[in-house]
Protein backbone atom coordinates (compact mmCIF):
# COMPACT_ATOMS: atom_id res chain seq x y z
CA UNK A 1 0.00 0.00 0.00
CA UNK A 2 1.54 3.69 -0.89
CA UNK A 3 0.48 6.89 0.83
CA UNK A 4 -0.27 10.38 0.00
CA UNK A 5 0.75 12.75 2.75
CA UNK A 6 -1.15 15.92 2.34
CA UNK A 7 1.24 18.51 3.97
CA UNK A 8 1.68 21.81 2.02
CA UNK A 9 -0.07 23.93 3.98
CA UNK A 10 0.80 26.70 6.38
CA UNK A 11 -1.60 27.00 8.98
CA UNK A 12 -2.24 30.38 9.70
CA UNK A 13 -4.30 29.48 12.79
CA UNK A 14 -1.57 28.36 14.71
CA UNK A 15 0.35 31.38 14.18
CA UNK A 16 3.46 32.80 15.65
CA UNK A 17 4.31 29.13 15.36
CA UNK A 18 4.04 28.59 11.96
CA UNK A 19 5.77 31.66 10.59
CA UNK A 20 9.01 30.13 9.78
CA UNK A 21 7.71 26.19 9.51
CA UNK A 22 5.01 24.59 7.90
CA UNK A 23 2.15 23.28 10.62
CA UNK A 24 3.09 19.39 10.11
CA UNK A 25 6.91 20.28 11.52
CA UNK A 26 5.89 21.58 15.13
CA UNK A 27 7.16 19.28 17.48
CA UNK A 28 5.25 17.47 20.14
CA UNK A 29 7.18 15.03 22.37
CA UNK A 30 10.17 16.36 20.95
CA UNK A 31 9.36 14.89 17.26
CA UNK A 32 7.54 16.87 14.21
CA UNK A 33 4.17 15.95 14.00
CA UNK A 34 4.67 14.78 10.84
CA UNK A 35 7.02 11.97 12.08
CA UNK A 36 4.74 10.39 13.84
CA UNK A 37 2.40 9.82 11.02
CA UNK A 38 5.71 8.53 8.94
CA UNK A 39 6.12 6.48 11.92
CA UNK A 40 2.48 5.24 12.16
CA UNK A 41 2.16 4.48 8.42
CA UNK A 42 5.65 2.02 8.29
CA UNK A 43 4.69 0.11 11.56
CA UNK A 44 1.35 -0.53 9.25
CA UNK A 45 3.13 -1.96 6.50
CA UNK A 46 3.45 1.31 4.23
CA UNK A 47 6.78 1.35 3.13
CA UNK A 48 6.38 3.99 -0.09
CA UNK A 49 5.15 7.39 0.79
CA UNK A 50 4.93 10.84 -1.27
CA UNK A 51 4.62 13.83 0.39
CA UNK A 52 2.51 16.64 -0.89
CA UNK A 53 4.78 19.70 0.34
CA UNK A 54 4.17 23.67 -0.06
CA UNK A 55 4.64 25.67 2.48
CA UNK A 56 7.89 26.23 3.63
CA UNK A 57 8.87 22.49 2.51
CA UNK A 58 12.76 23.00 2.51
CA UNK A 59 11.99 22.39 6.52
CA UNK A 60 9.82 18.83 5.51
CA UNK A 61 12.30 18.01 2.25
CA UNK A 62 15.82 18.37 4.49
CA UNK A 63 14.38 16.84 7.53
CA UNK A 64 13.23 13.28 5.77
CA UNK A 65 15.09 13.44 2.84
CA UNK A 66 14.66 10.10 0.79
CA UNK A 67 12.87 8.25 4.15
CA UNK A 68 16.39 5.86 4.32
CA UNK A 69 16.88 6.92 7.84
CA UNK A 70 12.90 6.12 8.72
CA UNK A 71 12.81 3.13 6.97
CA UNK A 72 9.88 4.40 4.10
CA UNK A 73 11.35 5.71 1.16
CA UNK A 74 9.66 9.23 0.35
CA UNK A 75 9.12 11.11 -2.70
CA UNK A 76 7.72 14.42 -3.63
CA UNK A 77 5.53 16.79 -5.59
CA UNK A 78 4.91 20.33 -5.39
CA UNK A 79 1.70 22.31 -4.77
CA UNK A 80 2.59 26.10 -5.14
CA UNK A 81 -0.35 27.22 -4.16
CA UNK A 82 -2.65 25.96 -1.65
CA UNK A 83 -5.75 25.86 -2.93
CA UNK A 84 -6.87 23.14 -1.31
CA UNK A 85 -7.51 19.08 -0.39
CA UNK A 86 -8.24 17.81 -4.42
CA UNK A 87 -6.19 20.52 -5.46
CA UNK A 88 -3.36 19.24 -3.75
CA UNK A 89 -4.00 15.34 -3.99
CA UNK A 90 -3.76 16.25 -7.94
CA UNK A 91 -0.59 17.27 -7.58
CA UNK A 92 0.88 13.34 -7.08
CA UNK A 93 -1.09 11.89 -9.31
CA UNK A 94 1.90 10.88 -11.64
CA UNK A 95 3.48 9.38 -8.47
CA UNK A 96 0.24 7.32 -7.11
CA UNK A 97 -0.71 3.81 -7.48
CA UNK A 98 -3.93 2.03 -8.32
CA UNK A 99 -5.19 2.18 -4.96
CA UNK A 100 -3.55 4.29 -1.60
CA UNK A 101 -4.30 6.18 1.49
CA UNK A 102 -4.80 10.03 1.74
CA UNK A 103 -3.11 10.93 5.00
CA UNK A 104 -3.31 14.74 6.47
CA UNK A 105 0.36 15.85 7.37
CA UNK A 106 -1.32 17.41 10.28
CA UNK A 107 -2.82 14.51 12.57
CA UNK A 108 -1.07 12.24 14.87
CA UNK A 109 -2.73 8.47 14.41
CA UNK A 110 -1.95 4.92 15.51
CA UNK A 111 -0.76 2.37 13.27
CA UNK A 112 -3.97 0.13 14.22
CA UNK A 113 -6.08 2.63 13.44
CA UNK A 114 -4.42 2.90 9.54
CA UNK A 115 -5.00 -0.87 9.19
CA UNK A 116 -9.04 -0.18 9.11
CA UNK A 117 -8.23 2.02 6.07
CA UNK A 118 -7.01 -0.17 3.25
CA UNK A 119 -9.61 -0.48 1.36
CA UNK A 120 -11.27 1.33 -1.36
CA UNK A 121 -13.39 3.13 -0.78
CA UNK A 122 -13.14 4.09 3.26
CA UNK A 123 -13.58 7.25 4.98
CA UNK A 124 -11.90 7.53 8.30
CA UNK A 125 -14.13 9.42 11.48
CA UNK A 126 -13.72 10.36 14.90
CA UNK A 127 -16.55 10.46 17.24
CA UNK A 128 -16.48 13.68 19.02
CA UNK A 129 -18.10 16.00 21.09
CA UNK A 130 -17.74 19.43 19.44
CA UNK A 131 -17.31 19.17 15.46
CA UNK A 132 -17.85 22.55 13.94
CA UNK A 133 -14.47 23.20 12.61
CA UNK A 134 -14.79 19.56 10.90
CA UNK A 135 -16.64 17.85 8.27
CA UNK A 136 -19.20 15.54 9.35
CA UNK A 137 -20.00 12.54 8.12
CA UNK A 138 -23.45 11.16 7.95
CA UNK A 139 -23.99 7.34 7.69
CA UNK A 140 -26.47 4.71 6.76
CA UNK A 141 -25.44 1.23 7.38
CA UNK A 142 -22.24 2.24 7.96
CA UNK A 143 -21.97 3.49 4.58
CA UNK A 144 -21.32 7.43 4.04
CA UNK A 145 -24.46 9.47 2.83
CA UNK A 146 -22.74 12.60 2.71
CA UNK A 147 -20.48 15.15 3.99
CA UNK A 148 -20.86 18.43 5.67
CA UNK A 149 -18.48 20.83 5.64
CA UNK A 150 -18.04 22.69 8.92
CA UNK A 151 -21.29 22.87 10.24
CA UNK A 152 -23.26 25.66 11.35
CA UNK A 153 -24.86 23.40 14.50
CA UNK A 154 -22.34 22.67 17.30
CA UNK A 155 -23.18 19.54 18.48
CA UNK A 156 -21.01 16.33 18.40
CA UNK A 157 -20.82 14.30 15.73
CA UNK A 158 -18.85 11.98 13.61
CA UNK A 159 -15.72 14.22 12.47
CA UNK A 160 -14.05 13.61 9.08
CA UNK A 161 -10.21 12.82 9.78
CA UNK A 162 -9.50 13.34 6.25
CA UNK A 163 -8.03 10.11 6.21
CA UNK A 164 -9.26 8.02 2.84
CA UNK A 165 -8.29 4.50 0.78
CA UNK A 166 -8.60 5.88 -2.72
CA UNK A 167 -8.12 5.02 -6.48
CA UNK A 168 -6.65 6.00 -8.90
CA UNK A 169 -10.12 6.92 -10.79
CA UNK A 170 -10.36 9.91 -8.26
CA UNK A 171 -8.17 12.11 -10.67
CA UNK A 172 -10.59 11.50 -13.18
CA UNK A 173 -13.31 13.66 -10.79
CA UNK A 174 -11.11 16.19 -9.26
CA UNK A 175 -11.10 18.50 -12.31
CA UNK A 176 -11.26 22.20 -11.45
CA UNK A 177 -12.72 20.77 -7.87
CA UNK A 178 -10.33 22.16 -4.98
CA UNK A 179 -12.28 20.51 -2.47
CA UNK A 180 -11.73 16.68 -1.61
CA UNK A 181 -14.75 16.47 0.23
CA UNK A 182 -16.82 17.67 -2.52
CA UNK A 183 -15.84 15.52 -4.85
CA UNK A 184 -16.65 12.57 -2.70
CA UNK A 185 -19.57 13.69 -2.28
CA UNK A 186 -20.16 14.12 -5.86
CA UNK A 187 -18.86 9.95 -6.42
CA UNK A 188 -21.29 9.15 -3.40
CA UNK A 189 -23.78 11.24 -5.97
CA UNK A 190 -23.01 8.77 -8.52
CA UNK A 191 -23.65 5.68 -6.84
CA UNK A 192 -20.07 5.26 -5.71
CA UNK A 193 -20.18 3.43 -1.50
CA UNK A 194 -18.11 4.92 0.75
CA UNK A 195 -17.41 2.27 3.97
CA UNK A 196 -16.72 4.16 7.32
CA UNK A 197 -14.44 3.18 9.70
CA UNK A 198 -13.70 4.52 13.26
CA UNK A 199 -10.82 5.74 14.06
CA UNK A 200 -9.34 4.88 17.64
CA UNK A 201 -6.19 7.31 18.28
CA UNK A 202 -6.56 10.36 16.18
CA UNK A 203 -6.16 14.28 16.92
CA UNK A 204 -5.29 16.99 14.83
CA UNK A 205 -4.04 20.68 15.32
CA UNK A 206 -5.33 23.41 14.51
CA UNK A 207 -4.95 26.01 17.00
CA UNK A 208 -1.90 27.03 19.06
CA UNK A 209 -3.81 25.29 22.37
CA UNK A 210 -4.05 22.19 20.43
CA UNK A 211 0.02 21.49 20.43
CA UNK A 212 -0.63 20.63 24.04
CA UNK A 213 -3.28 18.35 23.44
CA UNK A 214 -1.15 16.74 20.62
CA UNK A 215 1.68 16.79 22.90
CA UNK A 216 -0.15 15.27 25.86
CA UNK A 217 -1.73 12.25 23.63
CA UNK A 218 2.27 11.44 22.03
CA UNK A 219 3.97 10.67 25.21
CA UNK A 220 2.32 7.02 25.42
CA UNK A 221 6.00 5.64 26.04
CA UNK A 222 6.18 3.59 29.38
CA UNK A 223 9.64 3.50 31.88
CA UNK A 224 12.45 5.64 32.34
CA UNK A 225 15.07 5.99 29.41
CA UNK A 226 17.85 8.04 30.96
CA UNK A 227 20.63 8.47 29.14
CA UNK A 228 22.20 11.82 30.95
CA UNK A 229 23.96 13.01 34.09
CA UNK A 230 21.35 13.01 37.37
CA UNK A 231 22.55 14.27 40.68
CA UNK A 232 22.12 13.61 44.06
CA UNK A 233 19.03 14.26 45.44
CA UNK A 234 17.12 14.63 42.17
CA UNK A 235 13.41 12.91 42.23
CA UNK A 236 12.35 11.21 38.97
CA UNK A 237 8.78 9.36 39.12
CA UNK A 238 6.88 7.84 36.24
CA UNK A 239 7.89 8.14 32.74
CA UNK A 240 11.15 9.51 32.39
CA UNK A 241 13.24 10.16 29.08
CA UNK A 242 16.08 12.20 29.75
CA UNK A 243 18.49 12.15 26.53
CA UNK A 244 22.18 11.97 26.40
CA UNK A 245 24.38 15.39 27.98
CA UNK A 246 22.10 16.62 29.37
CA UNK A 247 22.51 17.39 33.21
CA UNK A 248 20.00 17.20 36.18
CA UNK A 249 21.01 19.27 38.76
CA UNK A 250 20.58 18.19 42.80
CA UNK A 251 17.07 18.56 44.33
CA UNK A 252 14.94 19.02 41.15
CA UNK A 253 11.80 17.20 41.25
CA UNK A 254 10.62 15.34 38.12
CA UNK A 255 7.17 13.33 37.97
CA UNK A 256 6.42 12.07 34.42
CA UNK A 257 5.29 12.01 31.80
CA UNK A 258 7.68 14.10 31.08
CA UNK A 259 10.74 13.95 28.03
CA UNK A 260 13.86 15.90 28.35
CA UNK A 261 16.24 15.91 25.04
CA UNK A 262 20.18 16.43 24.62
CA UNK A 263 22.15 18.63 26.07
CA UNK A 264 19.86 20.03 28.79
CA UNK A 265 20.47 22.08 31.79
CA UNK A 266 17.80 21.50 34.34
CA UNK A 267 17.83 23.00 37.68
CA UNK A 268 18.91 22.87 40.54
CA UNK A 269 15.37 22.67 42.75
CA UNK A 270 13.90 22.74 39.48
CA UNK A 271 10.11 21.31 39.41
CA UNK A 272 8.94 19.66 36.43
CA UNK A 273 5.41 18.02 36.32
CA UNK A 274 3.52 16.12 34.14
CA UNK A 275 3.14 15.98 29.82
CA UNK A 276 5.73 18.49 29.48
CA UNK A 277 8.35 17.92 27.04
CA UNK A 278 11.70 20.09 26.68
CA UNK A 279 13.87 20.43 23.63
CA UNK A 280 17.73 20.01 22.62
CA UNK A 281 20.39 22.18 24.64
CA UNK A 282 17.78 24.25 26.66
CA UNK A 283 18.73 25.81 29.94
CA UNK A 284 15.70 25.62 32.13
CA UNK A 285 17.36 27.73 35.53
CA UNK A 286 16.71 26.79 39.71
CA UNK A 287 13.72 27.26 41.37
CA UNK A 288 11.51 27.26 38.20
CA UNK A 289 8.52 25.55 37.49
CA UNK A 290 6.86 24.40 34.39
CA UNK A 291 4.40 21.82 33.74
CA UNK A 292 1.81 20.51 31.01
CA UNK A 293 3.87 23.24 28.58
CA UNK A 294 6.45 22.71 25.44
CA UNK A 295 9.27 24.17 25.44
CA UNK A 296 11.77 24.28 22.32
CA UNK A 297 15.30 23.75 21.47
CA UNK A 298 17.80 25.96 22.01
CA UNK A 299 15.43 27.88 24.74
CA UNK A 300 16.70 29.73 28.06
CA UNK A 301 14.73 29.89 30.79
CA UNK A 302 16.44 31.21 34.36
CA UNK A 303 15.96 31.15 38.05
CA UNK A 304 12.61 31.45 39.29
CA UNK A 305 10.16 30.73 36.03
CA UNK A 306 6.69 29.69 36.16
CA UNK A 307 5.04 28.10 33.27
CA UNK A 308 2.00 26.29 33.08
CA UNK A 309 0.14 25.28 30.25
CA UNK A 310 2.18 27.30 27.76
CA UNK A 311 4.10 26.72 24.55
CA UNK A 312 7.92 28.16 23.83
CA UNK A 313 9.37 27.72 20.35
CA UNK A 314 13.07 27.60 19.80
CA UNK A 315 15.57 29.90 20.76
CA UNK A 316 13.60 31.91 22.94
CA UNK A 317 15.37 33.72 26.28
CA UNK A 318 13.06 34.38 29.38
CA UNK A 319 15.11 35.65 32.21
CA UNK A 320 14.13 35.52 35.86
CA UNK A 321 11.00 36.00 37.84
CA UNK A 322 8.83 35.30 34.58
CA UNK A 323 5.17 34.07 35.06
CA UNK A 324 2.70 32.67 32.75
CA UNK A 325 -0.59 32.65 34.34
CA UNK A 326 -2.54 30.04 33.16
CA UNK A 327 -6.49 30.44 33.21
CA UNK A 328 -9.45 30.64 30.91
CA UNK A 329 -9.76 33.37 28.57
CA UNK A 330 -11.14 34.35 24.82
CA UNK A 331 -8.74 34.58 22.46
CA UNK A 332 -9.21 35.45 19.02
CA UNK A 333 -8.12 33.36 16.05
CA UNK A 334 -8.59 34.39 12.75
CA UNK A 335 -11.85 36.63 13.05
CA UNK A 336 -13.16 32.99 15.74
CA UNK A 337 -13.53 33.63 19.21
CA UNK A 338 -12.53 30.72 21.34
CA UNK A 339 -13.28 30.16 25.22
CA UNK A 340 -9.63 28.77 26.18
CA UNK A 341 -7.66 27.56 29.70
CA UNK A 342 -4.26 28.03 28.87
CA UNK A 343 -1.01 30.00 30.12
CA UNK A 344 1.13 32.33 27.54
CA UNK A 345 2.46 30.99 23.78
CA UNK A 346 5.26 32.18 22.74
CA UNK A 347 7.10 32.34 19.21
CA UNK A 348 10.72 31.73 18.31
CA UNK A 349 13.74 34.15 19.09
CA UNK A 350 11.78 36.40 21.33
CA UNK A 351 13.35 37.98 24.72
CA UNK A 352 11.04 38.29 27.88
CA UNK A 353 13.08 40.44 30.26
CA UNK A 354 13.05 39.56 34.62
CA UNK A 355 9.93 39.64 36.25
CA UNK A 356 7.30 40.25 33.21
CA UNK A 357 3.91 38.25 33.46
CA UNK A 358 1.71 36.96 31.20
CA UNK A 359 -2.04 36.81 31.65
CA UNK A 360 -3.70 33.71 30.26
CA UNK A 361 -3.69 33.22 27.07
CA UNK A 362 -1.52 35.74 26.06
CA UNK A 363 0.33 35.33 22.54
CA UNK A 364 3.52 36.85 22.22
CA UNK A 365 5.29 36.28 18.44
CA UNK A 366 8.26 35.59 16.88
CA UNK A 367 11.84 38.14 17.80
CA UNK A 368 10.09 39.84 19.87
CA UNK A 369 11.71 42.37 22.77
CA UNK A 370 9.95 42.93 26.04
CA UNK A 371 11.63 44.95 28.95
CA UNK A 372 11.59 43.78 32.46
CA UNK A 373 8.31 44.04 34.79
CA UNK A 374 5.59 44.10 32.02
CA UNK A 375 2.74 42.93 32.45
CA UNK A 376 1.50 41.46 28.94
CA UNK A 377 -2.16 40.27 27.87
CA UNK A 378 -3.82 39.13 24.22
CA UNK A 379 -1.09 39.46 21.19
CA UNK A 380 1.97 41.14 20.75
CA UNK A 381 2.92 40.54 17.07
CA UNK A 382 6.41 39.51 14.72
CA UNK A 383 8.80 41.63 15.55
CA UNK A 384 7.54 43.94 18.40
CA UNK A 385 9.65 46.13 21.13
CA UNK A 386 7.51 46.52 24.62
CA UNK A 387 9.22 49.09 26.66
Amino acid sequence: MQAIILTAGEGQRLRPFTANKPKSMIKVANKPILEFIVESLRQGGVRDIVMVVGYKKERIMNYFGDGNEFGVKIRYTFQNQQLGTAHALKQAEKLADDEFLVVPGDNIIDSGTLEKVTKPYTILYKRLPEVSKYGVLFLKNNHVERIVEKPEEHEGGLANTGIYCLERRIFNEIGEETSLVAVINRLIEKGYSFNAEEAEKWLDVVYPWDILRLNDLSMDFKGKRISGKVESGVTILGDVVIGEGTVIRGNTYIYGPVIIGEQCRIGPNCVIFPSTTIGDSTTVGSLSYIENSVIGEGVRIESGCHLKNSVVDNGTTIESGFKAISGESEMAICDEWHCVDAGAFIGEGTKIGAGVVTKPCSTIGNFVKIAELKVIDGVIPDNSVVL
